[in-house]
């Protein structure tokens, strides 16, 4: 019996391991001060966004669909950063490399469903900005809070549908070989490229995967701006071209901080190769530095957040 299954190709036998080992960073000097850094804005950026949470729901003039989907945006960058900081620092600071299998998986799916609810919610608006600029009279009928809400509700639907395809995808790999992951959290990529049985079906999927939640989000959040600045020309004040402009400016800065940082990797790592190392800070940095500045960008950049947090400073000084 024990000649028959040694005659069995290692390939062949379907194997689920305990868990996997996240290796990370690799002989970097200082780096604990990189995480001690992550640690301070993961903090900072739960502030930031709780903050701007706060002020949206304490304020009544708020309450309309634009800052419904902006209340949206700062949950996502919340639970975002929530399900890759945390992890990374306990992974490294605290060098608990080992993650079980089912950890990992829902660390998965975490790590990939919020940020794909910051890309979506960015189109959402997209398409209020669009609504606003293109058809002004008739916003308050086509965009209602309702609706928006409604909006939001079928976009988390459909990214949590995907992301778990994706998850459900990793469970019919077997992984007889290497079960060290070269990332800093349970990377889609990183983990289906050890397995050893076929896992083109998860490829296929990753492929799809990007086009439908980064790079055709990317492709309406563009045409609706080039729809704008066709109404934007044919405004004949200088004054009021600039007017509608502005009330886009702070939706075009977080697309800006959203997709630059991850086109440039994705650039880069399609047209060279890309040390682990360099990919790993690349994308953990620009992802941080991204949910710091997504509230910063809030409170700067729109007028009635900041006359908002002017009432209710106010209001506690009488």
């Amino acid at each position: 019996m024990s000649s028959l299954n040694s005659t069995v190709p290692l390939y062949s036998l379907f194997v689920r391991p305990q868990g996997f080992y996240i290796n990370g960073i690799i002989n970097m000097p200082y780096i604990r001060y990189y995480y001690i850094f992550l640690s301070l804005v993961y903090v900072i950026c739960v502030l930031e966004n709780s903050f701007i949470i706060f002020i949206i729901y304490m304020e009544q003039s708020l309450h309309t669909p634009k800052y419904v989907a902006l209340l949206n945006l700062a949950v996502a960058d919340i639970c975002a950063s929530t399900a890759l900081i945390p992890k990374m620092i306990e992974t490294f600071l605290f060098d608990s490399r080992f993650i079980t299998y089912e950890a990992c998986l829902a660390n998965m799916f975490f790590a990939f469903l919020f940020p794909t609810m910051q890309s979506l919610t960015l189109v959402i608006l997209a398409y209020d900005r669009f609504v606003a600029i293109c058809f002004p009279m008739n916003y308050h009928i086509i965009i209602t809070n309702n609706r928006m809400i409604v909006i939001i509700t079928i976009v988390w639907s459909f990214a949590t549908v995907i992301i778990i395809t994706l998850v459900v995808l990793i469970t019919r790999l077997s992984f007889c070989r290497s079960t060290v992951i070269e990332s800093y959290f349970c990377d889609y990529g990183p983990v289906h490229r050890l397995a050893c049985n076929d896992n083109s079906p998860n490829l296929i999927m990753a492929f799809i995967g990007i086009a439908i939640l980064l790079f055709v989000p990317l492709i309406l959040i563009i045409l609706s701006y080039v729809c704008i600045l066709f109404v934007l020309l044919k405004i004949t004040s200088l004054e009021g071209r600039w007017k509608a402009f502005n009330t886009c400016t702070s939706h075009l800065m977080l697309v800006a901080v959203f997709y630059l940082p991850l086109l440039g990797i994705y650039f880069v790592a399609v047209t060279s190769t890309l040390h682990p190392n360099a990919r790993i800070l690349s994308t953990s940095l620009s992802s941080s530095i991204q949910y710091l500045l997504n509230p910063i960008i809030h409170a700067l950049k729109t007028e009635e957040i900041k006359e908002s947090i002017k009432n209710i400073f106010k209001r506690n000084r009488v």
